[in-house]
């Protein structure tokens, strides 16, 4: 019966990310929804509250997804959850600060640019969809259900250790460290519309993801020693270089 309970919050865990994963692109893309990154910031224009508010919502974010990510934290927190669901219930914890910033986030102007040409416009609709998409497909590459605590409670429910994934770099981790990131960073700028709140969203977000790269490296370096130290030596974090050096063939799975 544990076992089996386990399974279902991790399996239901796994399908909320799915569901805010959708809202969040939703929300920034200014898609549908009845309220977005951007709704009503015109007519609000600037607002020093809504500015504290949407950093103190960013803060949480980066604050929630530093410390659950570390070794330390979790050696803590596996003391009173079982080990087994951590990962489970740091997707979970994620989704609720998520749903927490999609909420209560206070759109403001002014815009900072807005793209009438229509190729222009569309190759930025392009890129905002690549970026979207790329984070799933990115995760597909290393271990999509290790990465969201499907695998775990599996092999739980199975009667089977957890093991940990090898060190390897399939496709796009051969050029860049951190393709996840990259598609995050994408997701967030790419838009034909710019406002100043989703400039803030865009650029708080893209510097809690280059503060993270340190703190997750050392974790990797700690967790696989020298094979982690040789490819990143290897391939560069963000960028690919026009001539990649060749480092370490295999990366591990996924990073947190």
């Amino acid at each position: 019966m544990r076992r089996a309970s386990m399974l279902v919050y991790g399996i239901l865990c796994h399908l909320l990310f799915l569901a805010v994963f959708a809202w969040l692109a939703l929300f920034v893309g200014g898609l549908v929804l009845p309220r977005t990154i951007d709704t009503g910031a015109e007519a609000t224009g600037f607002s020093g509250r809504a500015l504290a508010v949407d950093l103190a919502l960013i803060a949480l974010f980066g604050v929630q997804h530093s410390v659950m990510a570390r070794p330390r934290f979790k050696a803590w927190w596996t003391k009173i959850i079982p080990a087994e669901i951590e990962r489970s219930t740091y997707v979970l914890v994620s989704n609720i600060v998520v749903i927490a910033l999609l909420l209560l986030w206070e759109p403001f102007g002014p815009t900072i640019w807005d793209v009438r040409a229509p190729a222009a416009r569309a190759a930025l609709w392009g890129l905002f969809g690549a970026g979207w998409l790329m984070v799933p497909l990115v995760s597909l590459l290393i271990n999509h259900f290790d990465l969201f605590g499907t695998r775990q409670v599996w092999l739980q429910f199975k009667g089977r250790a957890y093991s940990q994934l090898p060190l390897r770099a399939p496709v796009l981790y051969r050029v860049i460290r951190h393709p996840l990131y990259v598609g995050w960073m994408t997701a967030f700028w790419a838009t034909p519309t710019m406002t100043a709140g989703h400039l803030l969203f865009a650029a708080g977000m893209t510097a809690y993801m280059l503060l993270a790269i340190p703190f997750e490296e050392r974790d990797l370096v700690a967790l696989h020693g020298p094979g982690y130290e040789q490819y990143r030596r290897g391939v560069p974090a963000l960028i690919p270089r026009l001539r990649p050096r060749l480092g370490a063939r295999r990366l591990s799975g996924p990073a947190r």
